[in-house]
């Protein structure tokens, strides 16, 4: 099996040095960038498996650079801030980054999440996001076409219509919607998907599975999920 190839953009020297060695030891092929705009070329040169970006970087900074490679890929993207701020976090969510690192971050604890990322979307994810045995090999349990209302899922296909009209959803939501589609009217905490969808064995952030779902409503309709205040989401049966 191919190594996963990782893009990895930090304009730290010796962060940018000291990572790569510690990812390239467990195996991964990283390809290190120094700034926004040479992490764009790579990422179009290379097509990596997955995508590492500071959100601060010079030239095209980390939000931006998700952004753009988000406008033509869905290739997992996880962001890495020195700050915990909400706004970091949520600008980099709502750009389509699928989770956050908090600097200063020990590289047992970066390669355990980069690995639950790539768990979920399949090892060596092509350009579109989707590796061999992915997703799909995940949600085989849930099978045919499910219908609420004008939407439509199709958990063999792994394609999701609403009124007809097909629409494109990231790796990840996939995964969230499937999650809702197979228990619809069950509330669904924000600790159980972050436990079904990203993987975490520990307590994570729930502001992940917030932009998320709130991503997931902008596409399938606002009213499709519900909020269970002090509970968790539902989806309207």
């Amino acid at each position: 099996m191919a190594e996963t190839h990782v893009l990895f953009v930090e304009d730290d020297d010796v962060i940018r040095e000291a990572t790569q060695l510690a990812l390239e030891r467990v195996g991964f092929t990283v390809t290190a960038m120094p700034d926004g705009l040479s992490g764009l070329e790579a990422f179009r040169a290379d097509r990596p498996d997955i995508a590492l970006l500071d959100v601060m970087v010079p030239g095209l900074d980390g939000v931006s650079l998700c952004r753009r490679i988000r406008d033509e890929s869905t290739v997992p993207v996880i962001m890495l801030s020195a700050r915990a701020d909400s706004i970091d976090v949520v600008l980099g969510l709502e750009a389509g980054a699928d989770d956050y690192v908090t600097k200063p971050f020990d590289g047992a604890v970066l390669v355990a999440r980069i690995r639950a990322v790539l768990r979920r979307f399949g090892h060596a994810a092509g350009p579109d996001g989707l590796g061999q045995g992915g997703a799909e090999a995940d949600v085989e349990a849930f099978g045919g076409v499910l219908v609420f209302g004008d939407l439509e899922v199709d958990t063999d296909g792994m394609e999701v219509r609403r009124a007809g009209e097909q629409v494109a959803l990231t790796p990840t939501e996939m995964r969230l919607l499937l999650e809702f589609s197979s228990a619809p009217g069950t509330v669904l905490s924000r600790d159980k998907l972050l436990e079904r969808v990203w993987d975490y064995g520990w307590g994570g952030d729930t502001r992940v599975v917030d932009v998320h779902v709130q991503r997931l409503r902008t596409k399938i309709g606002q009213d499709r999920i519900d909020t269970v205040r002090g509970f968790g989401y539902k989806l309207r049966g």
